[in-house]
């Protein structure tokens, strides 16, 4: 080979790798959307239905926080619906680099697809739940009905909102609140307590397949006389319309524990891990628990969580799902199908 054409291929070599380097540079671990040298991210967060303004917002505080703190511009892109469509939709294909869902069962199906690491649970504070709710109703004012406790939404002439069990998170945590409320108060028989839910669920008027719906078809299509809501639903409601409507405090109702995830497998091939982590962890900050205090929804962080004890009804009496032995094995006896919901339902 002559020094002329040896001198070539050098140079063309050297050119093929500094194109070959300048590709494979990285920010932060996490190389996917990374475009040139303006550090930008976009990761994709899969919720349910009565989160958007609250991630609308999160997202902001903590692109600012990102930005700072190892200069890259994130943007995330957001999807809200029913609960357990949404975690369907990210089994079937749809793209979620993280998931913050209403019940940790919605999790667990997309765990089982094996898209998600078994010890979800575990990688975050409080069983991955940086915050909580509970079950209350909505009235409108003046409580014309007189509904005061789950027994008045059985009474003959009571048009009760709620959500579907079989696609929204909100209406799995309704129909346990009402079951444990019955289950008290009938000592634990089966038989009056499915005739309990039964009439409850024969005065649903609507049944939407999201907590947003049922909002909507309560609050803007003036349907129905007591909607059953998540706390924080009502709360925005309230806030909203604060001469309209009431929020009642059942006897009983439910500590409701949203969960979030990364969806390991999309992160890991997005080149996200890195970024989907930190996005989660900062909603346990201190900026992020008094911001979900805001929106309506109880911080996980105690101390915090007195701060807003005026916006909340603390003195309520909770189960918790594991009194119905967790949600894999509430899941199994209620919510499946052919499950006790079908069959009070069918009734």
């Amino acid at each position: 080979m002559s020094m002329k054409k040896f001198n070539l291929c050098v140079v063309v070599m050297a050119i093929i790798l500094s194109m070959l380097t300048g590709c494979g540079a990285t920010s932060g671990g996490d190389s996917k959307n990374v475009k040139g040298n303006s550090k930008t991210v976009t990761i994709t967060n899969v919720s349910y239905d009565p989160t958007r303004e609250l991630y609308a917002a999160y997202n902001e505080i903590f692109s600012d926080y990102y930005k700072n703190e190892a200069g890259i511009d994130v943007t995330v892109v957001q999807s809200h619906g029913g609960s357990g469509g949404q975690a369907r939709s990210v089994v079937e294909g749809a793209e979620a680099d993280v998931v913050t869902l209403a019940l940790a069962h919605d999790i667990t199906l997309i765990e089982k697809a094996g898209l998600i690491e078994p010890d979800w649970i575990e990688e975050f504070e409080g069983d991955s739940s940086p915050y909580t709710s509970t079950i209350v109703f909505l009235v409108r004012s003046g409580n014309p009905k007189g509904i005061n406790d789950w027994d008045d939404l059985i009474r003959d002439g009571i048009d009760v909102i709620s959500p579907d069990p079989k696609s929204s998170g909100a209406a799995c945590w309704n129909f346990l609140a009402a079951w444990y409320y019955a289950s008290q108060k009938y000592g634990n028989d089966e038989e009056q307590i499915k005739s309990f839910m039964s009439k409850l669920y024969g005065n649903v008027k609507v049944m939407d397949s999201g907590a947003r719906g049922s909002t909507t078809t309560f609050v803007e299509n003036g349907q129905g006389d007591v909607l059953v809501s998540w706390e924080n639903e009502a709360i925005s409601t309230l806030s909203e319309y604060p001469d309209d409507y009431e929020i009642v405090s059942p006897s009983i109702s439910i500590l409701a524990q949203p969960s979030v995830a990364i969806v390991d497998e999309n992160a890991d091939r997005n080149g996200t891990q890195n970024i989907a982590h930190d996005y989660l962890s900062y909603l346990y900050s201190e900026n992020a628990q008094r911001l979900i205090g805001e929106y309506g929804y109880r911080p996980s962080d105690k101390a915090i969580l007195g701060e807003y004890a005026d916006k909340f009804d603390l003195d309520m009496s909770l189960c918790t799902i594991n009194d119905f032995g967790g949600w894999n094995a509430a899941y199994e006896e209620f919510f499946k199908d052919g499950g006790v919901f079908d069959e009070i339902y069918s009734r």
